[in-house]
């Protein structure tokens, strides 16, 4: 009887086995992979004319080398007021000589706030000394264009091909090896340029296959730029040729390099090409390098380094680099399959998705938070700003590729003490980060910046995730003083309102919305969402590392101020009740939205009122004057808010800021022809419409489920 009953179990548990296993292949069979290679490439862009907004770009992350129809920076001109033809890297800063020796004290001006004077880094216009000195320290450091790679065509008649020249365009991007063929002609002879970009190493390498080669009519030009200072650098500026110098140095039959002097920074530039080559300056910073050998298939690298190297990677090695780096990068992490859908936006989400991986892996995968419009051109002297890092790096996590976040994430680390710094200078403990800033944490003077408070929590939601996907305790001890050190500035900043028996945030603040006062605003809801948020998650690093919670902290969580509200709608500030009604503050981002969009629901939260609170932002908003990342942002809180309909319409809003160009950027305006957070917070948008957010109960909840998209997934990890 025993054996009969041991029998039946294992039998029974056999059985349970098989039907689990079926089970599982069922689920399999209706759950294949995606496809990856064909979902990326049938993205490869095509590009049939030249448009100076339709650059292309490739990179890795911490060097990009953007290029035109021809595959190379031939027309530098052409393309300069749509996206430039920048090369651009991690390293590559320079300052122009402090002469006058300005110090960083004379940008300071001290506000008397809430009882307390402090002062800020902010752009003082007189007495004219100052000024001067705020000039200078937001211009310094800048970033380099580090110089200009183009094709130089010579005619049947002589004269040099211009862009009116190049006919016949034709040229792809395949983003799945990271290849870009441009293929042209000049007087109906074709020219094809491949183009790769090293994954490891700050290099490009070009194969040029034309009968022009023959003829000795294709020359490569290199011309090196001078900074000029301004907000805006598109790396065309002349400037004094007297104050840089570019040196051909060590030339040899295959290569050679040459050597950048900008005053006191230098940088060098490594060629090698297949065939016998002339190399000479032809003018002061324009160096041609002219094919001899007569044949029609020509291969050279360029390598760009702070420090001189021996050679640059060859052709075959950058090719062979780029298509195995590029493949594991799309085979990591996560993919969206939109392909079986009826909605007709379905495609073009899907391509932006698609692009927007691509593009934020080439401009913003770096070991510094990067700057706004990545590594192509400058804006705002090249320098990054804080607030923004969110946007640029936490798409990284939500799509399984945590690695890429934490590079600039362990940049905090090396700029601590410039934040303690700051934070003591102002009477406050623990780590302020800065809003606009450079490599070494420097403060940029900045009338709006320097009152900016949402930047601070970024650091713990970041940190949070890291621990979040590896489950290691190792993150913890890795990142606690980070986080308690800004934990630590957020529970000293609030100040005790004895009347109404709460901390208020402010007086001395500037709202995500940057159109209010900073000596008047207080309480803006979004950043007393995150605040309370952020010092929750940081008690409860406490907890996980055996820590008693902080009595401080606690205290402002628990009496923080409440989130303002007025005729059933929540205020951008508790200092503006005519916020919706007063034309000034219905202008910039719907920041109020955010306290229910990246962030989850506290115990603080009326969804009814959010809810009307989004419908009247609808109503009343200024869409002219948004920016791109507004409307992920909407996208997030209106998947929060059960309305999958909404968080659509968002993401496709007619707004021009909302615009994706054919090379997959968002396109702001004149200025601003590509911004990186958009794309950025277009990813972190779609991750959480899939894999949604903590307590969430249902399926790609950011979807309708009326039948018109199929949303197919896999590697996504779902938001707070």
């Amino acid at each position: 009887m025993k054996k009969s009953i041991r029998f039946t179990a294992a039998a029974c548990v056999f059985a349970f086995c098989f039907l689990l296993s079926a089970l599982s292949c069922i689920c399999i069979a209706q759950n294949p992979a995606i496809d990856r290679e064909s979902l990326v490439r049938r993205h490869t862009v095509h590009i049939s004319k030249a448009d100076s907004l339709n650059s292309l770009t490739v990179g890795n992350g911490q060097f990009a080398f953007t290029a035109d129809v021809t595959g190379l920076q031939s027309f530098p001109a052409f393309y300069q007021k749509g996206v430039p033809l920048g090369t651009q890297s991690e390293w590559g800063w320079h300052s122009f000589p402090n002469t006058e020796k300005y110090r960083r004290e004379e940008t300071l001006r001290e506000y008397e706030l809430e009882g307390k004077k402090i002062t800020y880094c902010v752009q003082v216009k007189e007495p004219e000394r100052s000024r001067k000195a705020v000039d200078y320290f937001r211009q310094n450091p800048h970033r380099l264009q580090l110089g200009n790679i183009g094709l130089e065509i010579t005619k049947k008649d002589g004269s040099i091909a211009t862009i009116e020249d190049i006919r016949d365009i034709d040229q792809q991007l395949d983003m799945w090896t990271g290849k870009l063929e441009s293929r042209f002609a000049v007087e109906d002879i074709p020219v094809t340029v491949t183009t790769y970009a090293h994954q490891q190493q700050d290099a490009i390498a070009v194969q040029i296959n034309s009968p022009l080669l023959t003829e000795k009519r294709i020359a490569l030009r290199l011309h090196f730029p001078y900074p000029n200072g301004e907000f805006k650098d598109v790396g065309i500026f002349e400037g004094d040729s007297a104050r840089h110098r570019s040196e051909i140095n060590k030339p040899s039959m295959f290569g050679g390099s040459i050597r950048r002097t900008l005053d006191t920074t230098t940088y060098f530039v490594q060629y090698n090409y297949s065939s016998a080559s002339r190399v000479q300056m032809r003018r002061q910073h324009d160096c041609i390098i002219q094919p001899t050998a007569g044949n029609a298939n020509y291969e050279i690298s360029f390598s760009f380094t702070p420090t001189e190297q021996k050679y640059a990677p060859s052709f075959a090695e950058t090719k062979a680099n780029s298509a195995g780096q590029w493949n594991k990068f799309w085979k990591s992490g996560g993919a969206i399959d939109l392909s079986g859908s009826t909605d007709k936006r379905a495609a073009e989400l899907e391509r932006r998705i698609v692009l927007s991986q691509y593009i934020t892996k080439v401009q913003c995968a770096s070991a510094y938070p990067p700057q706004e419009t990545g590594l192509t051109f400058n804006s705002w002297f090249g320098k990054p700003h804080l607030e923004m890092h969110w946007w640029h790096a936490v798409h990284y996590a939500l799509w399984g590729r945590t690695e890429l976040m934490e590079k600039s994430l362990d940049w905090y680390f090396t700029v601590a003490k410039k934040a303690k710094a700051l934070a003591k200078r102002q009477g406050f403990d623990g780590l302020r980060w800065q809003k606009m800033t450079d490599h070494d944490g420097e403060e940029a003077p900045s009338s709006v910046g320097a009152f900016l408070i949402w930047q601070q929590p970024h650091l713990i939601y970041m940190a949070e995730l890291a621990y979040r996907n590896k489950k290691d305790k190792k993150i913890l001890n890795k990142y606690k003083d980070l986080v308690f050190g800004t934990a630590q500035f957020m529970a000293s900043f609030p100040t005790w309102d004895t009347a109404g028996k709460r901390y208020n945030l402010g007086k001395g603040l500037i709202p995500a919305q940057e159109c209010f006062d900073a000596v008047k605003t207080f309480n803006p809801t979004y950043e007393l969402a995150y605040w309370q948020w952020a010092l929750t998650v940081a008690q409860q690093w406490r907890q996980r590392l055996g820590m008693p919670r902080e009595k401080k902290w606690d205290a402002v969580i628990k009496q923080l101020s409440p989130w303002p509200q007025a005729n059933g709608v929540y205020l951008a500030t508790e200092s503006t009740p005519d916020c919706y009604t007063n034309e000034r503050y219905i202008t910039d981002h719907p920041a109020v939205l955010g306290a229910y969009s990246s962030l989850p629901a506290c115990n603080r939260l009326d969804t009814t009122v959010m809810k009307n609170t989004y419908d009247l932002i609808l109503k009343v908003w200024k869409w002219e004057t948004t920016w791109g990342w507004d409307f992920p942002l909407m996208a997030m809180t209106a998947t929060r808010l059960h309305m999958p309909d909404k968080a659509l319409d968002a993401l496709f809003m007619p707004v021009q800021t909302n615009t994706y160009l054919a090379n997959g950027h968002n396109y702001q305006d004149d200025r601003l022809t590509i911004y990186l957070p958009g794309n950025g917070g277009l990813l972190s948008a779609v991750a959480m419409m899939c894999a949604g957010y903590d307590n969430n109960k249902k399926s790609n909840p950011g979807f309708p489920k009326d039948g018109s998209w199929k949303v197919k997934w896999e590697g996504l990890r779902p938001m707070f």
